[in-house]
Parts: structure tokens; sequence; C-alpha cells
């Protein structure tokens, strides 16, 4: 038996193999091919399976998105087949005498850099999908997976620590849950793992070794323990341990379809936040009333291009259709700090957290903005929509914002297309200067969301993803919570509601804190909902104190 301790940042118990999370990366050296007519066949296998993925990849979008994603996908797939484009491989490796890679590599370039200098517009765009089709038939040349899990069995998923733009890629169905060397309890692979509702272990250091890959674990989410191969003792504990949380799931099946409501009347609001669409199926299976935050990134970090209108209008559009009805926050662009999307171009800042990110990089790419706002705007007729920025510092963003919204609410009206006129606008409270300004700022919006996660990492001076903060980085710290009780006064002085949208949201210790505060709305993962609703139910809101913001 190994044991290693980390920190445990999603709760809950899982077994199964571990497997090493497999980064894409592609080296093709200009070595001569050993026999051109071996290569051809390589060329030609890799071909057969990219369409077979791509046919597969259509009729999913189709089922899924509709047929506008599904053509994208089918338009690759005639790309695979393109006539001139294999023409091409074939005689790079006959006149070079190279290796297939090398010749589906040279034969990408040309088409793609062809395609790019043309006059056409659309002929332009379809550089990034020869160079994507390429990509992908290398891939398959190769070996590499897409997804980064080659596994016919869900899996205990282990990597040093998985960036925002993997964790979109991930094929969520074989994850049991997730064990890292590095990340915090803020990282996008605990914050994946809590959507989810599977556990997750941060911060086992080296002790994760690759040669751990298939050999079975246990792990615990909440005490941040990983047993590989578990002697009777230890697996006799997992598995009582295991037996329990399946209990509680089923105990908390019954708050189904009950009211999020206090002992004594105080009704408050729980909804979910999600990263994606696919993260809608978890809302509704948890009964959460609406989703209070969607993260908007992953559109951008999971393309190779600034998504188009029509992408984010569909993505947007599926979320308000799905909810029927229930209000959907869509939280607008916030890239940067620790979500770096390359065709960005940003610059390498000493402190990316304090620099150009959010809220900045939209004001300072009106265009960028703009398409945004379009999609969610137009989303706005399917549904209830209300668009939230992050990372507001001043009244004078807000209104720059504002004027924003009333360019392109205009724009629809000119061009008659249906949107809602009274879509809300809220803002994030996550520094110390928002929470400042609050009175101000409530006056410019419809409702206030604190992100307690970059609240408290501004408001104590520490970086929310470094793990050996420890103790340091303390959200029940009195300053945070006296920020909350701040914001949420000036909210209702300026009869708007507010909610908090950050992983505090499901502390359940704090939740008499938060009554007592005067908090309207909590957002959390959509496994957190239950378990939240249960703790309300049992909560008599005026017998609520303030005692923990008292040093």
């Amino acid at each position: 038996m190994i044991l290693i301790q980390g920190k445990g940042v999603s709760k809950g118990v899982a077994n199964g193999p571990v497997y090493f999370f497999r980064r894409p990366g592609i080296t093709i050296t200009d070595a001569a091919a050993a026999d051109i007519e071996t290569e051809k066949e390589r060329i030609q296998a890799a071909q057969e399976k990219s369409m077979a993925q791509l046919n597969a990849l259509a009729e999913k979008a189709r089922q899924e998105t509709g047929e506008e994603t599904a053509l994208l996908f089918e338009t690759h797939a005639m790309f695979v087949e393109d006539e001139d484009y294999v023409d091409c491989m074939m005689d790079t490796l006959e006149a070079e005498s190279c290796t297939a890679e090398r010749a589906v590599e040279i034969a990408g370039e040309k088409f793609a850099a062809m395609l790019a200098a043309m006059d056409d517009v659309y002929m332009q765009a379809r550089a990034a999908d020869i160079k994507d089709v390429t990509r992908r038939i290398l891939n398959n040349m190769m070996g590499v997976v897409e997804g980064g899990i080659d596994s016919e069995v869900p899996v205990i998923l282990a990597a040093d620590d998985l960036a925002p733009s993997e964790t979109i890629q991930l094929d969520k169905s074989k994850i049991l849950g997730f064990i890292t060397q590095g990340g915090s309890g803020n990282s996008h692979t605990a914050i994946l793992a809590r959507t989810m509702g599977i556990p997750a272990i941060v911060g086992l250091g080296d002790a994760l070794k690759p040669e751990l890959g298939g050999r079975t674990a246990y792990i615990d989410g909440e005490t941040g323990q990983v047993a590989v191969e578990p002697d009777e003792i230890t697996l006799a504990a997992f598995q009582s341990k295991y037996e329990k949380q399946q209990e509680m799931k089923e105990l908390m099946q019954t708050m189904k379809g009950q009211e999020d409501v206090t002992l004594d009347g105080r009704k408050i609001m729980v909804y979910c936040n999600i990263g994606s669409p696919e993260d809608i199926a978890a809302v509704l299976s948890n009964d959460g009333r609406g989703i209070g935050l969607f993260r908007s990134e992953f559109l951008y970090l999971a393309s190779d291009d600034y998504p188009s209108e029509e992408d984010q209008f569909q993505a947007y559009k599926e979320a308000a259709t799905a909810m029927e009805g229930r209000r959907v926050v869509i939280r607008t662009l916030d890239i940067g700090a620790d979500k770096q999307v390359g065709y960005f171009g940003l610059q390498k800042e000493e402190n990316p957290a304090l620099g150009v990110r959010a809220i900045r990089i939209c004001l300072n790419r009106p265009e960028v903005f703009r398409t945004q706002l379009r999609a969610l705007y137009r989303a706005s007729a399917y549904g209830k929509v209300a668009i939230m920025f992050p990372m507001i510092t001043s009244v004078w963003e807000v209104k720059e914002c504002k004027r924003a919204c009333q360019k392109v609410m205009a724009e629809l009206d000119a061009e008659g297309v249906p949107y809602r006129k009274d879509t809300e606008i809220g803002i994030m409270i996550e520094t110390p200067a928002s929470v400042l300004v609050a009175e101000e700022l409530a006056k410019e919006v419809d409702f206030f969301s604190v992100g307690t996660n970059d609240l408290t990492q501004y408001t104590l001076a520490c970086d929310r993803q470094a793990n050996d903060l420890g103790k340091f980085f303390d959200p029940h710290h009195p300053a945070v919570l006296r920020a909350l009780k701040i914001a949420a006064d000036a909210a209702h002085k300026a009869g708007i509601w507010i909610g908090i949208c950050g992983e505090l949201g499901a502390d359940l210790s704090l939740l008499e804190t938060f009554l007592a505060i005067g908090i309207d709305e909590l957002s959390v993962s959509p496994a957190s909902v239950l378990p939240l609703r249960a703790r309300i139910r049992q909560s008599i809101a005026k017998t609520c104190t303030l005692e923990l913001l008292e040093c």
C-alpha cells in the first residue's frame, strides 16, 4: 500500500485505476522515410480515422446544438478527403522521401498559407479549418489522444495540474476523480470537480509518480488522502465512508422539489455555477433554481481563434432555452491572470492578477466586447438571460459597459433582431475598490454577485492559486465577511439583490452568517445544491448573528 497526503478540494470518495493525463505533443523530425509505400498507408489510415471521428462529431453536434455546428465538422471531413490536399501530401512524400508526419505537416502549411493569402474573406477563414484538420490527422497518426484520456473504463485522472483549456477538452464521462501534484482549492481542476460532483485532491507533489499509472487507488476528497492498492484495514475504512456517502446522496434526493426557505419563512435563491452548456444537465438533475454564474470564457479557451457571434449565440441560447425561463446569469469574458488564451496576444505581466484581465480586456478591445454582447442580447429572446461584468473597480467602468450595451441594443433594433429590453445588468463584487464604492455602483445596476475567491485574494493580499499559503488564505477572515456586509447593505439600500457566486457560497458553516448579512442568492456547484437546501430548511433566519464579523 502507498499512502499520499494532499489537500482535499472537492468532497467524496472514489476508486479506480490511476490514469495520467496525456498532453497532445507532436515532434516532427526531418528523418528520411524507410519505405514510401508504408508511409502512404499510414497517411491513409489516419485519414480514415479522422473521417470517422468527424462524422461522429457532426452527428453529436446535430443532436445537441443544431445543424450549424454539425456543418463545421462536415466541412472538416470534406477537407480530409480534398483531392488537392491529399495529392500534396503524397507528392511531398515522393519528392522529399520524408516521413508521413512531415508530409502532412508540409501539406497543411502550404494549403493554410494559400487560403490565407486569398482576397476572399470566406476562403481566408478556411485556413484555420485546414490547420485543425492537419492537426487531427497528425494526432491520429502519432497516437495523440484528444481529450487527454485513452481508456475504456472511468479513471482517477492524475496530472501535474490542468490548465483551463485542458479541462474544457476532457471527456468527463471517463473521470471518477482528480489527483494533481500542484493546484489549489481555487484551481480550475478543483472548480471542475465541484461542478461534476466528484472528489478531487491537489498538492500531492512529487509523491504522485507516473509509475503509479494503472494501479488501483482510493481517494477521499474531504481528507485529501490517496491510498494506492490499500491494505484491508484502509480499504474497509474507505468502503465504509463510501457507503455513508451513497446513503447521504439518497437522503438528499428528498430535497428535490422543496423550497429554499428557512423555518421562519426567509427565502433565498439557490443557483448554480457552470462552465459550459454541458453542465446544465447537472444543474437540472440537482434541481438548481437557476444559473448564477455561467463562465463564458469556456468558448474562448476551447477555440483556436476568437469565437464568432454565432458560435456564442448558440451556446447562450442553449443555456437559456434549457433553463425554461429561470434566470441565467452569464459573466462576460474573464480571461487573463491564470486563464491565458494564446490568440489574444496578451503581453507577459509581472503580476497578471493585477494586470489586463476580464473587463479591462473588453473595454480595451471594443470589437471583441461588442461581438459577445450581441450574442448575449440575441440569446435573451430565448429565456431570462442576465449579463454580468467581472473585475469592476469603478463607476466609470460600469457606465462604459452600459454604453456598449446601449449601442448593441440600438444595432439590434435597427436590424429587427429580437431581444429582451429588460435584460438585467449586474456586476461582480470581487475587489476592495468595488466594496468601498458599492453604494454608487448599486445605483447603476440590477444586481451584485460577490466573487469570494478573488475578493479574498485581493483583500488579504494572498494569491488564490498558491497552495502553500495555507492558513493565510482565509475566506472566513472578518475583513472578507465585513466586505460582504458592506456590499449587501449598499445593494439593499438601492433596492437590488445580491448573491455570492464564489466557492464560499457552498460553505455550510457560513450559511447563518450569510442569512444575517442579508445575502439573497447563493450560486454553488450543482452537487452542492441539495445539501445547501437541506441546511437552509433547518435554519431560523431571525436568530442568525454577525458574530463571525468580529475579530
